[in-house]
């Protein structure tokens, strides 16, 4: 009997570590990343902005280590450059969505009825516009640039955070802690930073991870389409917009932002999926 629990117990155990090989890779991917972004702040291989007309569209190692863009502009240099100004964009704006998401959740959650169901329809409303119509609409009152992208992404996330804080809360409402709680007459804004906030916690970390790489791919998006940061501060995806006129003669000027985001995008999802299955058992690893 013990041979044949042995095996057992050791594929019973094999789950427990795959979240954390997830998280550890995530962290690794990202924290590499954020490395480079911080990085960029005190030194780049090449000033950024330097022009040089006459080496332009040179190859990876022919000149510098990922080659030149169409402007003799160093392509390293403006990678590194560009991942600061991504992830500050994306990381500004899930902040901004996430705070103002998570206090319409819990307004919802805690005042029932008409002031609950305006939250929560108006969050029905703004979810239903993406974030590129909304970063239109908002470029044609208070133009392109950082600004518009960070408010353009954090109402977009505003939702995502409203609804997962009303449900969390609500299930954390019906515990016997909290009715003790308002028994003894604490008021209801102990209530919240003492009991809920600390439970729920985990799954808006976990959300938090899982938006920030989305925020990465929207901003990129918004900057392809010249929504973003305005020239000549370079983004991940403007650098993917100059980068497809010369698809034919210089493919490395698309493949090097294309991964970047990619890589990123893939980290932050580790994260956030790693830290889930670590905070709820009872998901199905994969």
């Amino acid at each position: 009997m013990s041979r044949h629990a042995r095996p057992g117990a050791e594929a019973g155990r094999a789950p427990a570590h795959r979240p954390r090989r997830k998280l550890i890779a995530g962290l690794a991917v990202a924290g590499c990343i954020v490395a480079v972004a911080l990085l960029s702040r005190v030194w780049t291989p090449a000033p950024p902005g330097r022009l040089d007309i006459l080496h332009k569209l040179q190859p990876p190692l022919a000149a510098g280590l990922l080659g030149t863009d169409h402007f003799g502009r160093d392509v390293a240099s403006l990678l590194m450059v560009g991942a600061w100004n991504s992830l500050s964009v994306a990381v500004a704006s899930v902040v901004l969505g996430a705070g103002v998401g998570i206090l319409l959740g819990l307004l919802a959650a805690l005042r029932r009825g008409l002031i609950g169901a305006i939250v929560m329809r108006g969050c029905d409303v703004v979810f239903a516009f993406p974030p590129v119509l909304s970063a239109m609409m908002l470029a044609a009152l208070l133009g392109t640039g950082a600004v518009t992208a960070v408010i353009a992404i954090a109402v977009f996330m505003v939702p995502v955070f409203a609804r997962l804080t009303r449900a969390t809360t609500l299930q954390i409402e019906r515990r016997d802690f909290v009715a003790a709680a308002r028994t003894i007459g604490r008021r209801e804004e102990a209530i919240v930073a003492l009991h809920i906030l600390p439970n729920i916690a985990g799954q808006i970390v976990v959300q938090i991870a899982l938006q920030l790489g989305l925020a990465i791919l929207t901003e990129a998006g918004l900057s392809f389409l010249g929504l973003g940061l305005a020239p000549p501060a370079p983004t991940w995806g403007r650098m993917l917009a100059d980068a497809q006129t010369y698809l034919g003669p210089a493919p490395w000027l698309a493949l090097a932002p294309g991964l970047a985001i990619a890589t990123a995008v893939l980290g932050f999802s580790l994260i956030g999926d790693g830290l889930r299955d670590l905070l709820d058992p009872r998901a199905p690893t994969t």
